[in-house]
């Protein structure tokens, strides 16, 4: 089985997967493909995916029983003794270092100093 995610990708490359896979929800893809198959449809979504993302997820015979690939994700598969994680990067230099400066008694403590 074989599982084809993808986001604001062209609407031509959705109807193009249409023709090997069953469309079960928009930009959701399922079906039963041959691994030959399978590795040309994944090919022709990296190539006309344009600015979109895409995720392909498929049985094969490893310990997790799966395996999946992505393009254009911030969150990448990392393989790990065996076993695919997925990376998932770091924000925190977008978070605010400091606590914020609220109303409560606690953020009056910090502000002014414990009285």
């Amino acid at each position: 089985m074989t599982v084809i995610v993808l986001t604001l990708c062209p609407a031509g490359l959705r109807g193009f997967l249409t023709r090997w896979l069953l469309e079960i929800s928009p930009g959701v893809f399922i079906g039963g493909p041959s691994a030959r198959i399978r590795a040309v449809l994944w090919e022709e979504v990296k190539q006309y995916a344009g600015n979109g993302r895409a995720l392909m997820a498929y049985n094969t015979n490893n310990e997790q029983g799966f395996a999946f690939e992505t393009h254009d994700h911030k969150w990448h598969p990392i393989d790990r003794e065996g076993v695919t994680l997925i990376h998932r990067p770091s924000d925190r230099a977008t978070r605010p270092s400091s606590p914020s400066q609220g109303w409560s008694k606690a953020s009056k403590r910090r502000r002014f100093g414990a009285r």
